[in-house]
C-alpha cells in the first residue's frame, strides 16, 4: 500500500472513530429542533414534519485537507456544506450517504455578463456519510473523489466550448478548466460497495470505487472530452449534449434489480434555449450497469410552475432534483423550485420508451421539448400521482420547523417516512457582496438540515 493510500485510509477512519477534539466539537453543534422519527400512536391525517437535525460548522479547509492534504490553501471562511445534493440510506438507522456538489460557487456580473466564481478552487468533491442523532447531523466518514492515480478531480468546469468559464471569488481572475472536474449531484451505493454518481457537467454517470477512485465516466455521444485522468465512455444519447448550463443529471436512484434511473434536471434546449426555458417536458433514463448502456428513456411532464410553487411564474425554475426507487419499477419524482417542491409517484413501463426514436433527434420539428401536449402527439408520457406537496407540510410551532427550501435529496425511511436534505450552497450567495473586503465569506445563514416527514399512508408494504 502506498503512503498516500494509507494516509487516506487513516483519515477516513478518523471520521468514523476519533476526530481531533476541535473538529468533533465543530461537528456536534446543536441543531434547530429535537426528536427523531417515531410513531406517536395518534391518527395522522396529513403529512407532517416529525423531526429535524442540523449539520454544525466544520471549516472547509480543515475538512478537505484532512482527506487530501494541501488541496485547499484558503477556504475564505467557508464551512462544509453542499452535501444536500442527494441522500441515500446507508443501512443503519439514521445513517445516510451524501455527496457534495462541485464546491462553493456563485455568480457576479461583470460588464453586464455573469461570471461563474469558484472561491475555493482546490476543493475536491467528496462522498460523505452522515448520522442523524437527535438534533445533530454528524459526519462519520468522508471519501475524496480522485482519478485512479490519486489526483483530485476538483469541481471546476470541463470544457471552454461547453461550460461556464471559471473565475476566482471576485470574478476578476480566470481559472483553468479541468477535464477531471465533476459537478456531482446524485448518489447510490451498489451491492459491491462501489458508488454511482450523477454529474451535471457532461451530463454524465460516474462509477466510483469504494475508495473514491473514478472507474469510468459515461457521457453523451459526441461530447469529445479529452485530457481526463480516468476512462471517459461515450455511452449516453447524444441529444443530452443539449442540456441547459448547470442543468445536467441531478436525480439518481437504483432499482431493486440493480438498474439505475437518472433524471435530467430540466428540459433540454432543443432546438434552442427558448424552447428549453419554456418547456415542461423532461427526460428520465434507465441505465444497465451490467450492459454499460442506456436501455430506456422516459418522457416526464412537469406540472405548471404555479402549481408546484404558487409564488413563481417562471417555467424555467422547474427542476427535478431527486428520484427515489420504492420497489419494483415504482419511483418517486420530485418537482421543485428553489422555494418548495412536490413529490409524485410513477411506474416505469416496459420497453425502451422514446430511446433512439424521433425525439432523440435534434432535427425533429417540433421537438419533444416544444410540444404543448406530448401525449396528444403520441409521446408515451409517464403517468404520475401526487404523493405530497411539501409546501403544505407544516411543522409543530415552537418545536419543529417546516420543510426548508431547496430540498435536493430525498430518501424513504421505513414504510411511511421521508428523510429530506437541503442544499445550503456552502452558505454562498451571488453577487460581489458574498465576500467582505478581506475576501471572507459573508455567510447566508442557511444550514444543512435533515428533515423527516411522516406520510399519512405507507408508500410500500
Amino acid at each position: 500500500m502506498s503512503p498516500h493510500a494509507h494516509q487516506q485510509r487513516t483519515v477516513r477512519r478518523s471520521f468514523a472513530v476519533g476526530l481531533p477534539i476541535a473538529l468533533l466539537a465543530a461537528i456536534a453543534v446543536a441543531g434547530t429542533a429535537t426528536g427523531v422519527p417515531g410513531h406517536d400512536g395518534g391518527e395522522q391525517r396529513a403529512p407532517r414534519v416529525v423531526a429535524t437535525a442540523t449539520l454544525g460548522d466544520i471549516p472547509l479547509g480543515r475538512f478537505s485537507n484532512a482527506l487530501l492534504p494541501g488541496t485547499v490553501a484558503d477556504d475564505r471562511g467557508v464551512d462544509l456544506g453542499g452535501i444536500g445534493s442527494d441522500l441515500y440510506p446507508a443501512g443503519r438507522k439514521g445513517e445516510f450517504w451524501t455527496v457534495t456538489d462541485r464546491g462553493p460557487n456563485g455568480q457576479i456580473k461583470v460588464d453586464g455578463k455573469k461570471r461563474r466564481t469558484f472561491p475555493v478552487p482546490g476543493f475536491d468533491p467528496a462522498i460523505v456519510k452522515v448520522r442523524v442523532s437527535g438534533d445533530q447531523v454528524q459526519v462519520i466518514t468522508a471519501i475524496p473523489l480522485t482519478t485512479p492515480s490519486g489526483r483530485p478531480v476538483t469541481g471546476l468546469s470541463n470544457q471552454a466550448s461547453r461550460d461556464e468559464a471559471p473565475y476566482t471569488y471576485d470574478a476578476k481572475t480566470p481559472l483553468s478548466y479541468d477535464p477531471n472536474g465533476l459537478d456531482t449531484e446524485g448518489i447510490v451505493r451498489a451491492a459491491d460497495g462501489s458508488f454511482w454518481l450523477a454529474d451535471e457537467y457532461g451530463p454524465s454517470l460516474v462509477h466510483v470505487s469504494a475508495r473514491g477512485r473514478v472507474l469510468a465516466r459515461y457521457v453523451p455521444e459526441g461530447l469529445k472530452l479529452t485530457g481526463a485522468g480516468y476512462p471517459v465512455v461515450e455511452a449516453l444519447p447524444g441529444i443530452l449534449l443539449q442540456r441547459k448550463t448547470n442543468r445536467g443529471f441531478e436525480g439518481l436512484t437504483q432499482l431493486p434489480g440493480g438498474d439505475l434511473v437518472l433524471a435530467v434536471q430540466s428540459p433540454l434546449s432543443v432546438p434552442d434555449a427558448h424552447a428549453g426555458e419554456t418547456s415542461r417536458n423532461a427526460r428520465l433514463l434507465r441505465f444497465s450497469p451490467r450492459k454499460r448502456a442506456v436501455t430506456a428513456e422516459y418522457a416526464y411532464r412537469f406540472d405548471a410552475v404555479d402549481v408546484v410553487d404558487p409564488s413563481e411564474d417562471d417555467t424555467s425554475e422547474l427542476k427535478i432534483s431527486s428520484v427515489v426507487a420504492i420497489g419494483g419499477d415504482s419511483l418517486l419524482v420530485q418537482e421543485r423550485t428553489d422555494k418548495t417542491s412536490r413529490l409524485h409517484r410513477v411506474t416505469l413501463p416496459r420497453g425502451g420508451g422514446i430511446l433512439g426514436g424521433a425525439w432523440d433527434d435534434a432535427a425533429t420539428s417540433p421537438s419533444y421539448e416544444q410540444l404543448e401536449d406530448p401525449s396528444a402527439a403520441g409521446v408515451p408520457v409517464l403517468r404520475k400521482s401526487l404523493v405530497v406537496d411539501f409546501g403544505k407540510v407544516a411543522g409543530v410551532p415552537g418545536k419543529v420547523a417546516g420543510v426548508p427550501g431547496k430540498v435536493e435529496g430525498i430518501a424513504l425511511v421505513g414504510r411511511d417516512t421521508l428523510a429530506l436534505i437541503n442544499d445550503n450552497d456552502f452558505g454562498m450567495t451571488d453577487g460581489p457582496e458574498a465576500f467582505d473586503a478581506q475576501g471572507r465569506l459573508v455567510d447566508s445563514g442557511i444550514e444543512t438540515t435533515v428533515t423527516y416527514v411522516r406520510l399519512p399512508r405507507p408508500l410500500r408494504g
